[in-house]
């Protein structure tokens, strides 16, 4: 007892003495803070306060009356996603969510890390600012702009790749509505889009490593080659790991402005994905708590997808994202 009583006024000491710090340490980056205010407003506002609505993939939800509306709907339960699970939606859905993004993680999460290590063994600084900018630009187009261009080159009437084969003496191929020629397409002009860009973060980790590493290779002899392999690329293996996490969580990411301006209802079966689906039941036809539901599911499995990735990173050695 008179332990405790010695103690608490000294707990109560500590606790205002790291209250005072906090906001010492606060008002010491006062102005950091307000750059990073409005960020911080914007989160708030459109993702976590309209998180509210997620009850509605619980409830008989008609869209009428607004906030009302979902407070007095009728609670169904797991009703509508019991739907999901059963409809001849799900698995197709699935299939092809993840194949899409099985195969840009194989072929589009390495392209930037590729042209990282390109740009950073030319020799010319001024061809490392062209091929960066030429690279960049295509990532600041809207997917209208970026399909627009796809569907006039890959036209099968009047399109230059058509008009060649033609010329070789091919019939004209409609590359956008064939199912076979779909997933390759939307592959490839996510790399053309995105390479540039996703080179920036890799550029950025290449640069805090130390000169003196390369100085020491080149006098050992080592080639351009190894140096890349020996010490580039271990020196940003954390920066690839942690891109590498947070890709796993857009794994059940259906890139829906990508699709949505290329796909069409000839390509359903290999192009329709948990995005473009929720559109439809949500949007077009107004299943707003259905296509919550739908949405739901799908967060719930990319956040257990991002912890998962987290761990096996940290058990490879990596220090992972917490």
């Amino acid at each position: 007892m008179i332990l405790n009583t010695i103690a608490a006024p000294n707990r109560k000491r500590s606790v205002r003495t790291v209250q005072k710090g906090v906001l010492a340490e606060v008002w010491k980056y006062r102005y950091l803070h307000l750059l990073a205010l409005p960020c911080i407003l914007y989160f708030l506002v459109f993702k976590y306060v309209p998180m509210y609505g997620i009850i509605i993939a619980f409830k008989d939800y008609k869209g009428m009356n607004g906030f009302s509306g979902i407070v007095h709907s009728d609670w169904v339960g797991l009703k509508n996603f019991n739907l999901f699970f059963n409809s001849i939606y799900f698995w197709r859905l699935v299939r092809n969510t993840v194949v899409l993004s099985v195969y840009l993680l194989i072929f589009a999460f390495p392209a930037p890390i590729i042209l990282a290590l390109l740009i950073n063994e030319a020799g010319k600084a001024w061809f490392k600012r062209v091929v960066q900018s030429i690279s960049y630009m295509p990532h600041f187009l809207s997917w209208v702009v970026c399909a627009g261009l796809v569907l006039q080159i890959l036209s099968p009437t009047g399109g230059p790749v058509n008009a060649l084969m033609e010329l070789m003496g091919r019939d004209p191929v409609a590359f956008v509505s064939d199912p076979h020629y779909f997933r390759t397409i939307l592959v490839l002009t996510n790399i053309w889009k995105e390479v540039g860009w996703g080179t920036i973060i890799y550029l950025a980790a290449i640069t805090n490593i130390d000169p003196e590493l390369y100085e020491a290779a080149t006098m050992d002899g080592a080639r351009k080659w190894h140096k890349m392999w020996f010490i580039t690329l271990p020196g940003i293996k954390e920066i690839v790991a942690i891109m590498l996490i947070l890709s796993m969580g857009n794994i059940l990411d259906g890139h829906f402005e990508q699709v949505f301006n290329l796909y069409s209802p000839a390509v359903y079966e290999v192009a329709d994905n948990f995005d473009t689906y929720v559109y439809r039941q949500g949007l077009v036809e107004a299943k707003f708590a259905y296509s919550a539901a739908v949405g739901l599911f799908k967060s719930v499995v990319a956040l257990v997808l991002v912890v998962l990735a987290n761990r096996v990173a940290k058990r490879l050695g990596s220090e992972g994202l917490w």
